[in-house]
């Protein structure tokens, strides 16, 4: 069983340090956070190990987690894959593309393997969705988040929006040709609303929103596609998806049926896939451990990582 232990003991850690614990394929060795309150106040509530130190937490364990603020990714994790450890990196994966860039070949030299956390690809909705997704070219999402300090050390694009960026790029499979986007500081010293709009060489658009002032949280991405429509809401885990069929001489008395000007009749279907509960953090965690264990690339490896970053720094340079 690999031995985890978790770098950052904020919000965010804290859910991974439970999750890890809870585990029953995962070992969790403890962790370690800069901020001694901090540090004393998760040991003695939740009973987790602490490390004195990122250099004593690293040298312990087989797979360093690292949740800790966008700016420190880098130096965290090129200690730890120095030193022949397996990184899981939340998300963005780093702050400039360079450094991705330079993780993900040290991460190939040292033989270690690499995973971010774009923990919507987990989202039990888009899972149950994603076999349905097969050649969209329209796509338009809205990631939408109720104003919390948290994240507003780098742009609303590389807190929130880079979920779907991610989420377009595993879906849509054709280079990008062009990207437009525009985005307002309301708050923040960094955009807090941008939009973006990607156009890809096989025809395909995806239109981007992301907002963390907004009165509301939503979640929401729409697929449009050759003969079917799939919405699919990662904050309420729900899908729907409505494919359209050439519809039969003689259709059953409600069926819903649409004609075009052309006399083209097709037959609509409402299609509820089976959503299975999970947490999404948890099975990413044990997805990599797995991944570790086979040998197998991640299901978001350093590489994919690096391409949403890199297609998010392209949307920051048009503002």
């Amino acid at each position: 069983m690999l031995r985890f232990g978790v770098l950052g003991a904020g919000h965010l850690g804290k859910i991974h340090l439970r999750l890890l614990q809870e585990s029953e394929k995962i070992e969790l060795a403890g962790f370690y956070d800069p901020d001694p309150q901090v540090s004393l106040a998760v040991q003695e509530e939740f009973g987790y190990t602490a490390f004195p130190s990122a250099e004593k937490l690293i040298a312990a364990v087989d797979v360093v987690d690292i949740v800790t603020p966008t700016l420190t990714h880098f130096e965290l994790a090129k200690q730890a894959i120095g030193l022949g450890k397996h990184v899981f990196l939340e998300k963005p994966i780093t702050f400039d593309v360079q450094q991705a860039q330079t993780l993900t070949a040290l991460a190939e030299e040292q033989g270690v393997l690499g995973m971010v956390g774009h923990v919507e690809r987990f989202n039990p909705a888009f899972k149950a969705a994603q076999s349905s997704i097969t050649a969209p070219m329209f796509i338009e999402t809205h990631r939408l988040a109720e104003f919390n300090p948290r994240g507003t050390d780098v742009p609303v694009v590389l807190d929130l929006m880079i979920h779907d960026i991610d989420i377009v790029l595993a879906v849509v499979n054709s280079p990008i040709k062009e990207i437009s986007a525009s985005g307002v500081s309301v708050i923040s010293d960094t955009p807090d609303i941008a939009n973006a709009r990607i156009a890809f060489e096989n025809g395909c658009v995806a239109n981007l929103t992301s907002s963390r002032i907004s009165l509301k949280n939503m979640r929401k991405s729409r697929f449009f596609q050759k003969d079917a429509y799939i919405a699919v809401d990662f904050l309420s885990k729900k899908v729907e998806i409505v494919k359209m069929k050439n519809a039969p001489e003689k259709a059953e008395d409600f069926a819903l049926i649409l004609q075009n000007a052309e006399g083209v009749r097709k037959q609509i279907y409402f299609d509820n896939p089976s959503i299975q509960p999970s947490n999404a953090i948890g099975e990413e965690l044990e997805s990599f451990a797995a991944a570790i264990e086979s040998g197998h690339s991640p299901i978001v490896s350093f590489k994919h990582g690096t391409k949403a970053l890199e297609v998010a720094q392209q949307i920051i340079s048009k503002f």
